[in-house]
């Protein structure tokens, strides 16, 4: 995937807080590592998440998927155990240990009954200290990755968003896929794995956040247990923000099918500027709030061009986008891409009337308590909360900043922000009608 793991943790931020307070105890451990815990006695069960900072973006050149490959190769066998008897060992204990990775963290998620909580922290010790990595493991992991990517290079959505990726952030990790290329991966080796591993798990890179059946004092003791081992300090130097690239106008990857699907971006805005906010109510409203957005309502709902059309703002630890995605039929996409500047022009230059940020305000401050459930839930956002820098006080400050918006406030942060002849729309098909300024380029070999 090109998109970055981090944007969908910010989404969860905002869309899917508990309403009632969340009281957040925030410690060290004796080892003086840092976290977040909210204590829930209610059920014997504890949900913990470990954030690493940096993730994949801290690929050495010309290692472009070593990161990657090397977190999907962390479960395969530590210490003693072959990646048969870890597995077995694991569901042994009936937890859950997994990771993941994007350009903004390297994720370790654990899930476990209290009674097995300690037995789950050995393994995952074991895993980010004492990996295998076993020549046998390596070598399937990478063949399920090289599919993966390979499959990627046939599949339109995966291209259009390979190419704006690339347009938008050029040489930074931003602009490549987390997974690296066929050349990249088929070339990797076992010292590859360990400099990776190296690269990216210090204790000075992990954020930490848990919920559920345990104490302070038992978290500390935990998280000295699973990461007391790791290096203190990170080996490698942390991304520098990315420059945003990307220029206005048309891109065309010919691709031999009747329909286009359609990537368009522009600038968006980080989450700690005073308008991310008035940005955020008025996603809702232009393309983020489904069959009720500006953009639905036009080219699905009033003229059929597509079967959905919506917008996001993309947030990263390293730079931020405004970005949204269609698909139509090779006849019909270029009215649906100038149905698309016109609402971003009429946006800016009207804002939205009482009524939209009204309902907007309604839904965004009460949908999201019915996506809060669960320890694990609980922990990931906390964790992704301090990688975004976010206050503690966050949870039960959320809605009363969706309340403040005006619509003043959205009406300054479009006119802006939303400048139609900045977007850049990149089209994987065959489009018909563009203007004689679309840019062609060659599809993938």
């Amino acid at each position: 995937m090109i998109r970055r793991a981090f944007a969908s943790v910010v989404f969860v931020l905002l869309a899917a807080l508990p309403a009632r307070a969340i009281d957040i105890q925030q410690i060290t451990s004796p080892g003086g590592i840092n976290a977040w815990l909210v204590e829930d006695h209610s059920i014997p069960f504890t949900a913990v998440t470990m954030m690493f900072k940096g993730g994949a973006s801290l690929d050495l050149p010309g290692k472009r998927g070593a990161i990657n490959l090397m977190t999907a190769t962390l479960e395969e066998g530590a210490g003693e155990m072959d990646q048969t008897q870890f597995a077995e060992a694991l569901e042994s204990l009936g937890a859950a240990l997994s990771f993941d990775v994007s350009d903004d963290a390297l994720v370790v998620s654990t899930r476990a009954l209290t009674e097995n909580r300690d037995q789950l922290a050995d393994l995952a010790k074991l895993s980010l200290t004492e990996p295998l990595f076993q020549q046998e493991a390596l070598d399937r992991v990478r063949a399920q990755v090289l599919s993966n990517i390979r499959a990627g290079e046939s599949d339109p959505q995966t291209i259009a968003s390979k190419e704006m990726a690339k347009l938008m952030w050029g040489d930074h990790p931003y602009g490549t896929s987390t997974s690296g290329t066929v050349e990249s991966v088929t070339a990797l080796t076992r010292e590859d794995m360990i400099d990776a591993k190296n690269l990216v798990l210090a204790r000075d890179r992990v954020v930490v956040a848990a919920s559920g059946d345990i104490t302070a004092q038992d978290l500390g003791l935990f998280l000295d247990r699973v990461l007391g081992d790791l290096p203190s300090v990170g080996s490698a130097p942390l991304p520098q923000p990315a420059i945003f690239q990307l220029t206005g106008g048309d891109t065309v990857i010919d691709w031999d099918s009747p329909q286009t699907v359609v990537s368009f971006a522009q600038a968006g805005l980080p989450i700690d500027d005073p308008d991310f906010f008035a940005a955020f109510v008025a996603n809702h409203i232009l393309g983020g709030g489904g069959f009720s957005a500006r953009l639905m309502e036009e080219i699905r709902e009033k003229r059929g061009l597509t079967y959905g059309v919506g917008t996001g703002l993309s947030n990263g630890l390293y730079g931020d986008s405004w970005i949204g995605g269609m698909a139509s039929g090779n006849d019909k996409v270029a009215e649906a891409v100038g149905l698309v500047r016109e609402q971003w022009a009429l946006m800016a230059q009207s804002g939205v009337t009482d009524q939209e940020l009204a309902n907007a305000k309604t839904y965004l401050t009460g949908e999201y308590p019915l996506r809060f459930d669960g320890n694990g839930r609980i922990a990931n956002i906390l964790a992704g909360m301090q990688l975004a820098g976010f206050p503690a006080d966050y949870v039960n400050t959320r809605n009363a900043k969706i309340e403040a918006v005006t619509a003043a406030d959205v009406k300054r942060v479009t006119a802006r922000l939303l400048h139609p002849d900045q977007l850049r729309f990149v089209m994987v098909g065959r489009p018909e009608g563009l203007g004689p300024d679309a840019e062609t380029v060659a599809a993938p070999e």
